[in-house]
């Protein structure tokens, strides 16, 4: 259900704005993406797993607020963000 340290480490490296950024928006987006598109697949074989879909909302929630917040103070790059990671259909 979480993902992996060396996982953690691509999805860094392939979303930072320049070197050593783990905090930028769109890292954090990218990250819990992952996170959430592990979890989607782990309730496909435990449909009754209630707790870590509590955890699995909460993070949707987090992305949503990040997103709004990357829209908010650039569009473009919310734009790119959102088409890199195809969150949008």
């Amino acid at each position: 259900m979480t993902i992996t340290a060396t996982r953690k480490a691509e999805v860094i490296k392939e979303h930072a704005r320049e070197a050593n950024d783990t905090g930028s928006p769109e890292v954090q987006v990218a990250i819990l993406t992952d996170r959430i598109n592990a979890l989607t697949d782990h309730f496909k074989a435990h449909h009754k797993d209630n707790h870590s879909r509590r955890g699995l909302l909460m993070m949707v929630n987090k992305r949503r607020s990040l997103l709004d917040y990357l829209k908010k103070i650039d569009g473009e790059r919310y734009a790119a963000l959102i088409a890199k990671l195809g969150l949008r259909k």
